[in-house]
């Protein structure tokens, strides 16, 4: 078994038409300084390490970053807080991101060993684990079932628009549940697939954060 990092794999997922937040990956405070200023504020920042599944608990993320001294200061610290809570980690550098807002959906791949790809739509963000806000279906699914998945989750009243704000971009939200079954069912190496949370707003869907588990 072998998990993809971040950066591998949201390039996975881009290959296969998902789109996905911007990234660059930096080695150096000098190299995320010189991404940051590639790809604009604000940014996130994440550490990046085949050993670090869940970066939120080795406190390697950064949010809302809007200028240069603060990207470098965000490496250095990152970079701190991930040798001080995994020692024996791997760690490669960080991964400098473009921001995206909106509605927070989670959505994933699982490979049932008797009806083989599972895919998964729900409540995504920090809460997901507590409020288990999902709907399931075998793969293929059609774009019916796509519409009936979102349907099913309390979640929709978001994406519906609520206090004045805009509804989200539903179709594209569809799209890219077809993209995953798509991808699921063309490649068999794929145990698991993890977007979460994935921005859904009036503009369309991206996954900002993915974590992809191959069977080799």
């Amino acid at each position: 078994m072998r998990v993809l990092t971040e950066i591998q794999s949201k390039k996975l997922l881009k290959d296969h038409g998902i789109k996905t937040t911007k990234q660059i990956f930096a080695a150096s405070p000098q190299e995320a300084a010189s991404a940051a200023s590639k790809l604009g504020f604000p940014l996130v920042m994440k550490i990046v390490s085949p050993d670090i599944t869940h970066k939120t608990e080795v406190d390697g993320v950064r949010v809302d970053i809007k200028s240069i001294p603060e990207v470098i200061e965000s490496y250095k610290s990152i970079i701190s807080s991930a040798r001080k809570a995994r020692p024996k980690a791997v760690i490669e550098g960080v991964s400098v991101q473009e921001m995206a807002d909106g509605v927070e959906i989670i959505i994933g791949v699982s490979r049932d060993s008797q009806f083989g790809p599972v895919i998964m739509i729900g409540t995504g963000g920090i809460f997901v684990e507590v409020l288990k806000d999902v709907s399931f279906r075998v793969a293929p699914i059609s774009e019916s079932d796509a519409l009936e998945m979102i349907s099913e989750i309390k979640g929709n009243i978001l994406l519906k628009g609520v206090r004045g704000k805009k509804p989200s971009d539903i179709k594209s939200l569809v799209s890219m549940l077809l993209k995953m079954s798509k991808l699921a069912m063309s490649d068999e190496s794929i145990l698991e697939i993890d977007m979460n949370p994935v921005f859904v707003n009036p503009s369309g869907a991206m996954a900002a954060d993915a974590r992809v588990v191959l069977d080799k």
